[in-house]
């Protein structure tokens, strides 16, 4: 279990596209609404796709998402509507995320979208469909640069052939995402439980969760990663989770984001300090609800305490009751009442 926040890492993606078409604005201006978005809630990084749908996919890719929320048929069509950036436009998202204390980075689909985005971005972060595509995250390896790479529909022996192609090209900063390849994921295809098995074979690299369950009223499945051990949390961004398109469907409006750092920061509160020890909060608890040897009966100078003449009661104030051996065959000082709390100085 974490014991600080993790990094979280807001995925823009191309959601930004629908947002300008409804508004009426330009692409550019709405990543940017929603970069300010996301560094008014806190999240440490922006993150975006850069790709081109003649260099992604063949035309004839059907679609592997849920039709009934994005209707598009094929892949290349889907891309299509969304590759219109190209380096001059993430230069600029670069600059303006970065303005906002914020991290950016972007995932390169293409050989030139690595190289162009080499000075711009933060880290790389390497697509679950490209885990297999061994050349291609050598060459994103061998930029020097911090790794973040998804793991989703793939095979543990798959996970480390990505890993070990990462170090091979020189990159030792990496961090993998247990990732489920489903838009949306359902809850009970998560498996968070992956999180610990990622954790135990592969101990020398850091472990995240990319969260396409989508978001409910708690954020219980972001909340619950971190829980697992996820020191890096990605999820998908929108400002209107209501929106048709790409990733809108099960993709965390910042009001969700909001409350998913609100609950790390109070679960790491309730977490606390592992070391047992009476806490300044108890300590009027401890004085006032442990117990004390009181006396049972009137007693006069000089006479003998019996075991019948003391009981445990409250407050804590006084001889404690595992003192109880070293008072009886003791005498008083001087009279004392009934209901007298016993110390030291009495007997």
């Amino acid at each position: 279990m974490n014991n600080k926040e993790p990094y979280i890492i807001a995925e823009m993606g191309v959601n930004f596209y629908d947002t300008a078409s409804v508004l009426g604005i330009s692409p550019i201006d709405a990543a940017k609404m929603y970069i300010d978005k996301a560094a008014e809630v806190g999240i440490n990084c922006a993150k975006f796709q850069a790709y081109k749908a003649e260099t992604i996919v063949s035309k004839n890719s059907p679609a592997y998402w849920d039709t009934s929320k994005e209707p598009t048929k094929t892949q290349y069509e889907l891309f299509k509507k969304y590759d219109s950036f190209g380096e001059k436009e993430y230069k600029e998202l670069a600059y303006y995320t970065h303005s906002k204390t914020m991290d950016f980075t972007a995932t390169p689909f293409d050989y030139a979208s690595v190289d162009f985005l080499e000075p711009l971005v933060d880290f790389y972060k390497i697509s679950s469909s490209d885990l297999s595509n061994l050349p291609f995250i050598k060459y994103i390896g061998s930029k020097g640069k911090k790794v973040v790479m998804s793991v989703g529909a793939a095979y543990l022996s798959e996970v480390d052939e990505g890993i070990r192609a990462l170090q091979e090209s020189g990159c030792n900063d990496i961090t993998i995402l247990h990732c489920v390849l489903s838009y949306p994921t359902k809850h009970e295809d998560a498996n968070l439980s992956v999180i610990d098995t990622l954790k135990r074979v592969f101990p020398d690299v850091r472990i995240g969760y990319s969260d396409h369950v989508p978001p409910d009223d708690n954020m219980v499945t972001f909340l619950a990663s971190y829980m697992m051990g996820a020191e890096v949390i990605e999820k998908h961004f929108t400002l209107d989770k209501t929106l048709k398109g790409n990733d809108h469907y099960h993709a965390g409006d910042p009001d969700d984001f909001r409350r998913a750092i609100e609950n790390i920061k109070l679960l790491n509160k309730v977490i606390g300090s592992s070391k047992k020890t009476v806490m300044p909060c108890e300590y009027a608890s401890r004085r006032e609800a442990r117990r004390s040897l009181v006396l049972t009966r009137d007693m006069k100078a000089g006479e003998i305490i019996l075991e019948s003449d003391i009981v445990a009661k409250r407050p804590g104030t006084g001889i404690q009751p595992y003192d109880m051996d070293k008072v009886i065959g003791r005498k008083i000082k001087y009279d004392l009442d009934e209901d007298t709390i016993l110390k030291w100085n009495m007997i």
